[in-house]
This record gives C-alpha cells, structure tokens and sequence, in this order.
C-alpha cells in the first residue's frame, strides 16, 4: 500500500471500518473537524479505530482501519458528513502527538494468501452456512446485502448475492465482507478485524483473543 506513513486516528466505541467497506461519519467535535481539515488538504486519509474497552481514558486498540474520504458536506453549523472508504488494516505505533488531534505512525498489515486445502474447506462450509442464514433471516446489513445482488440478475435476491460472495477470489475479502454481512456486533467485528491468520477470520469471533498491544 502506497500512501501516508502517519495519519490523525478517529477513536470510536461503536463502529470498526475494513478494507473496501463504506462508513459514513458525522464530524462534530472541534479535534476532528481540524482532523478532517487536514486530511482533505493532503492525502484525504484517516484511521477508524476502537476505543479500549474498559479503558480508563481515550485510548485506541493498536489495529485499526485506514480509509479514504470519498465525500465530505460542511454545514452551515461547522459540522460535516462525510463517507469514507476502508483501504487497508494497519498497526498503530506511539501517538506523535495528541494535539490539536491524535496522530499516530501507521504499518500496513497484510495476509498471505497460499494454497490450502483446509481454507478452502473451511471458505465452503462458511459460504453455506452464510447463505442459511440469510435463506431464515435478513442480514444485519441491508444496504450491503442489495448492493450485493447488483449485476447478477435473479429472481432469487440470496442466490444472486450468493453469487457474488462465490466470485470474490481473496479469501480476506470474502472474510471481511460475510462480517459486515453477518456480523452486528463492533467487538466481534474488530476481533475479526485484527486476526491476522486468514482462516481464523472465518471462525467464531467469540474463540478469538484480542489483541491490545
């Protein structure tokens, strides 16, 4: 990934931004409206972290999601909205500074893909148990699970978004979508966020141990 070696860091306690995921944001407080200011005069770049649970003070756990502001409106009251776009998991150094907004050094992270046997297995047993789901329930993201089923025409909308889950050739891909699919929870979503191993994204968030340093 080409881009910014250090970037200003939004904490936030409800909310995990992965690679190619949309968020839109309402910028309110003073420290990341300069945040924003900046971003959108350099490279257009932030990072979403989650705060720490149970933390005393502000503090964000160490991997986060690095996006790009798509668009961003002022409003007259000095607020903006915004959508910004993940483009990359990253690993937070030591804050640089704090002030007027947190800014941190940033390290992609990134995931081997290799030939396996037992992902590939597990990636099936995954994609069926997914499209039960959605066969028994809607899925806690509508507007994903619609923009899923664009330009694969079916009478069936599971089997067309079904289709389009099959197609993603990235097992991190798949992964980090069937989360934002399936998965409501901002912990459990960070969780998988932060697993570095790509077969264990397919598995149980609740097995996982999070990582806070």
């Amino acid at each position: 990934m080409r881009g910014p070696t250090s970037v200003g860091v939004m904490i936030l306690s409800n909310a995990v931004l992965f690679p190619g995921a949309m968020l839109p944001l309402r910028i309110f407080e003073p420290r990341y409206r300069a945040m924003l200011k900046d971003a959108l005069a350099t490279h257009r770049m932030f990072c979403v972290a989650m705060q720490r649970p149970q933390g005393s003070r502000e503090s964000p756990l160490p991997v986060a999601g690095l996006g790009v502001v798509r668009y961003a409106v002022r409003d007259e009251d000095g607020t903006s909205r915004l959508l910004i776009q993940g483009v990359a998991r990253v690993k937070l150094g030591r804050a640089k500074r704090y002030k007027p907004f947190r800014v941190h050094p940033i390290q992609p992270l990134t995931s081997e893909v290799e030939d396996s046997p037992a992902l590939d297995a597990l990636r099936y047993k995954v994609l069926e148990m997914v499209e039960h789901r959605l066969r028994t329930s809607p899925p806690f993201s509508e507007e994903l699970f619609r923009s899923l089923t664009k330009g694969n025409p079916s009478p069936d909308p599971v089997e067309a978004c079904m289709k389009s889950l099959r197609s993603m050739a990235h097992p991190g891909q798949l992964a980090d979508i069937i989360a934002l699919l399936m998965v409501d929870d901002p912990f459990f979503r960070q969780l998988i966020l932060q697993s570095h191993d790509l077969a264990q994204r397919y598995l149980d968030p609740r097995d996982y141990t999070l990582v806070t340093v």
